[in-house]
């Protein structure tokens, strides 16, 4: 029996997330040929965070029958992925944001050229990771770089957030704001799914549907709870500017549907996202409890 899923939760992400923080140390350091880059690559992605992302690819694996060994590469992929977004994402150009997980942004600890390069370098380390020699079948690591390069690129991450930018001061409608974060925030948390699911060579299609359902809800659950927390909590707590996205003007599942409406969504999102996993053993629990983790700090 795999040990891995019979720890509570709060000690699997704790797990998963000290795992993908010496993965990432060790792929920067072996990588960074400038000490000023390494340095500032660091600073992106070991400052902190409870690498949701990396939890969700070693919970689909362990869901399948799969190990945490065999997921570490996609752990590692979806986080430097999601490290560079932010990073690009806090630029005076983009969001222009000072703090990130409590600390100063990598422009404002370093300067703007550098946090470019950093992102940059993220994005191609993620893929070098994701595509070198392992015990994965090609065919299966080649879907999976696919997987991620789409989640990351102008169907995912990139669309999503041209989508966010051309709707701020504008109106949406719910079914449009679903659209932009399933693409802006829900595509890398789909394809950090489906990549612990692939990490596995004996999942099938329709575990591999299933997860999809999961993390297509989990994806808007997440989003909808940050929403709420950018109006309810304060900056000390969630380590970045409370209430950015008021100042933005962007639209949010609070703007549309107020804060008592937006916990309810969460909250029906979740229940959505553990239904998907009806058929599956004990063994995706994790994944199960993390779904109601995610909306937990709202009520």
């Amino acid at each position: 029996m795999n040990s891995d899923f019979t720890q509570t939760l709060p000690s699997f992400m704790k797990q998963c997330e000290q795992r993908a923080n010496d993965l990432l140390r060790r792929q920067i350091v072996a990588h960074a040929p400038s000490v000023r880059l390494r340095e500032a690559m660091e600073h992106a992605a070991l400052g902190g965070g409870k690498r949701l992302r990396p939890v969700l690819v070693y919970g689909s694996a362990l869901a399948v029958g799969g190990t945490l060994d065999a997921a570490d590469a996609a752990a590692s992929a979806v986080e430097l992925i999601h490290n560079y977004s932010l990073v690009h994402d806090d630029l005076p150009a983009m969001d222009d944001d000072d703090l990130r997980r409590g600390r100063p942004t990598v422009h404002k600890a370093f300067d703007e050229a550098t946090a470019i390069l950093v992102g940059d370098a993220l994005q191609s380390l993620a893929f070098r990771v994701l595509s070198e020699p392992s015990t994965i079948a090609p065919a299966t690591q080649l879907r999976m770089v696919q997987i991620l390069s789409e989640a990351a690129g102008e169907l995912g991450m990139v669309g999503g957030q041209s989508l966010d930018f051309d709707a701020m001061g504008k109106l949406l409608s719910l079914e449009a704001l679903e659209t932009l974060h399933k693409l802006k925030t829900g595509a890398l948390i789909r394809a950090s799914v489906a990549l612990g699911g692939l990490s596995h060579a004996g999942t099938t299609a329709v575990q591999l549907q299933a997860l999809d359902n999961y993390a297509l809800n989990v994806g808007l659950a997440f989003q909808v709870r940050d929403d709420i927390l950018d109006v309810t909590s304060d900056t000390a707590t969630l380590g970045k500017p409370q209430g950015s996205d008021r100042k933005s003007n962007k639209p949010t599942y609070v703007s549309l549907l107020g804060v008592d409406a937006a916990k309810d969504k969460a909250t029906e999102l979740a229940e959505t996202a553990i239904a998907a996993l009806a058929d599956f053993p004990p063994e995706a629990d994790h994944l199960r409890e993390l779904a109601s983790y995610i909306v937990s700090r709202l009520h």
